[in-house]
């Protein structure tokens, strides 16, 4: 077995993460699937003393997060004190508002996360990147990404959605390797297509993405937390397609 850690997502059951007594229940449920471990996403508005109480009582770890950058921006203090309490050493973004999808964007970001990034490192914290495709449109002769990875500074880490990756046009595995030595995070997801040619979401194992090399990159690159995450699990209970994630991937290996 890799000794490598299988991650909830909790993004995935955000219809059920909107209060405390929902976030209890759904910690439990992930904890009696097999996950050892969650990514916090989608919760609603309460005390992340709250959060950190129902996480130890339910024998989990908070892996990562996925926190706003205006609360990066503005609110780090208390965004630091979260990830204390939660014993969280990743706090990573989502994503970035739509005024970044530019050179100039780009440019702007990294401006701004200097001085972020180095309050984390002295908090003993980094910093995450998660994707979507939109980082894969060209600017020039280079895609966003392309620029991102070749500009940010080495505390900046590379959370990657393989699912992503592949929905913009590039190849999961190629960044995975590219990545090498700054992934802590990766996110999985897969992805089907109907006969209608509709794209859809699916559990891990289930679509087409290429697992085995996927998986293999990731364990060569120094990944630690593999984030299972699914958008949309159209008519299946979203608990019921992380179970099934996650038996998947223990069958691939992961623990």
């Amino acid at each position: 077995m890799l000794e490598n850690v299988v991650v909830a997502q909790l993004y995935t059951v955000r219809e059920f993460t909107q209060t405390l007594v929902g976030v209890k229940k759904s910690l439990k449920k992930v904890a009696d699937i097999g996950y050892s471990a969650v990514q916090i996403s989608g919760f609603g508005d309460m005390d992340p003393r709250d959060v950190a109480a129902a996480v130890k009582d339910n024998g989990l770890t908070v892996a990562s997060t996925h926190t706003g950058w205006d609360r990066f921006q503005n609110d780090l203090d208390a965004v630091i004190a979260e990830h204390q309490l939660f014993g969280c050493s990743h706090p990573a973004i989502g994503g970035l508002p739509a005024g970044y999808r530019s050179a100039d964007g780009l440019k702007r970001f990294l401006d701004e996360y200097a001085p972020i990034g180095e309050k984390l490192e002295q908090a003993g914290m980094d910093f995450s990147y998660h994707n979507h495709s939109h980082e894969f449109a060209r600017y020039g002769d280079k895609t966003w990404y392309q620029m991102f990875f070749e500009q940010a500074p080495a505390s900046l880490k590379f959370e990657l959605d393989v699912y992503w990756v592949q929905h913009g046009g590039a190849d999961p595995v190629y960044w995975v390797k590219k990545c090498a030595g700054r992934e802590p995070l990766l996110l999985l997801k897969d992805m089907a297509i109907t006969p209608e040619r509709e794209q859809r979401y699916a559990e891990i194992g289930e679509g087409n993405l290429n697992w085995e090399a996927i998986l293999g990159a990731a364990a060569e690159s120094g990944v630690e937390w593999y984030c299972v995450e699914q958008d949309l699990c159209y008519d299946r209970d979203p608990f019921d397609s992380l179970a099934i994630s996650y038996r998947n991937l223990k069958a691939m290996g992961l623990s």
